[in-house]
């Protein structure tokens, strides 16, 4: 419904009622600028691209808290979108009116972040932006969202490096004593480093011979559950490490976390770093504590065990990430699809006429 009516003053006043049945108006000093007014506004509406003129003024940082306060997810989630949010979206862009933000805005900000984290963090919190972005666009806020045709940075896919039985002998004799059946567990288990402080001695059971895995270090230092469902999980060990982590209890006896400093503080993220540097300085090598999950999985692999046994063992969403990180430590594929294809294209073989004499 709308109408335009010229007032005492000589202006023309044009009003509306949008969808809610609230009145909108304006005054114009001619006709024609009022009819025109309401023509585009009148077609917004028909064609669902309406947008409240009020909503030109909610800023980012005003809409992206009433989102993320209604965003349902897990726990694991949440923190990832509230450190996208908190750390790096709304420091620069937080004060900007929605509809001033444009693509150029959101292109520059990710070549900024490009240039300090890496390629899958600059992608994750491009995605929590762009979800705000969309759900902008669904409530009408925005006509249209300018996380559009952004150039995001290569997320590198080269080949895992994984690390010899020398290095990782060499890692495990040149660590403190307190901490060298945590590398043994590592190597022999595949448990994250995050997961490794949420380990408590009633979680590692010597009888079934497994380390179940249900909780992990959180961002801000404190323990809580895991990321996914599927990273909760029982790890089959073997005796090897059973037998590293006896001795360690025996030597540092604890009835809670597995792994403890010296004042019997459950090991935090920093004593653990330390530690790790002061291994890699003693023995020269460059790895990374995410290694000895590639030296687990590469055993596994080597040893016969499919995609869904590595995947599961791993906690990984789906065998479509372990195929990604491990597809090339499979062996045999190349022989396999050579006598896949010969056996398909038998019929054309050159000796077949030998065969039949």
């Amino acid at each position: 419904m709308a109408s335009i009516a010229k007032r005492p003053d000589g202006q023309w006043r044009a009003r509306y009622r949008d969808q809610s049945g609230k009145e909108h108006s304006r005054h114009f000093p001619r006709k024609v600028d009022a009819q025109r007014w309401i023509d585009e506004t009148t077609a917004g509406i028909v064609t669902g691209q309406y947008i409240d003129p009020k909503s030109s003024k909610v800023t980012l940082a005003q809409y992206a808290g009433e989102w993320e306060a209604s965003h349902v997810g897990r726990d694991g989630t949440a923190r990832i979108v509230d450190n996208a949010l908190r750390l790096h979206i709304l420091p620069a862009l937080g004060s900007r009116p929605l509809q001033s933000v444009l693509r150029s805005d959101i292109q520059a900000l990710v070549k900024a972040m490009s240039e300090s984290y890496a390629p899958g963090s600059v992608r994750n919190i491009y995605d929590v932006l762009s979800k705000v972005f969309g759900s902008a666009v669904d409530d009408r806020v925005v006509a249209s969202s300018p996380c559009r045709r952004i150039v995001l940075p290569a997320v590198d896919d080269s080949e895992v490096t994984i690390p010899t039985t020398d290095e990782v002998a060499a890692l495990h004799d040149a660590f403190n004593p307190r901490y060298r059946s945590a590398v043994v567990l590592l190597a022999g288990s595949g448990v994250r480093v995050g997961e490794m402080p949420g380990l408590d001695v009633q979680l590692l059971d010597f009888l079934r011979k497994t380390v179940r895995v249900e909780r992990q270090r959180l961002q801000n230092g404190k323990i809580g559950p895991t990321k996914t469902a599927k990273s909760v999980r029982a790890i089959p060990v073997g005796q090897t490490v059973l037998d590293h982590a006896a001795a360690h209890l025996a030597e540092f006896p604890t009835d809670g976390p597995l792994f403890t400093s010296r004042g019997g503080q459950p090991l935090s993220y920093g004593g653990w770093k330390y530690a790790w540097q002061r291994a890699q300085t003693k023995t020269g090598l460059a790895l990374d504590t995410h290694d000895l999950r590639h030296f687990y999985a590469s055993g596994l692999i080597s040893g016969g065990a499919s995609v869904k046994q590595v995947q599961v063992v791993l906690g990984h969403a789906s065998p479509v990430v372990t195929l990604r990180v491990y597809s090339h430590l499979w062996p045999g594929d190349e022989d396999r699809v050579r006598a896949i294809s010969d056996g398909t294209l038998s019929f054309l073989r050159t000796d077949r006429g030998l065969e039949a004499v």
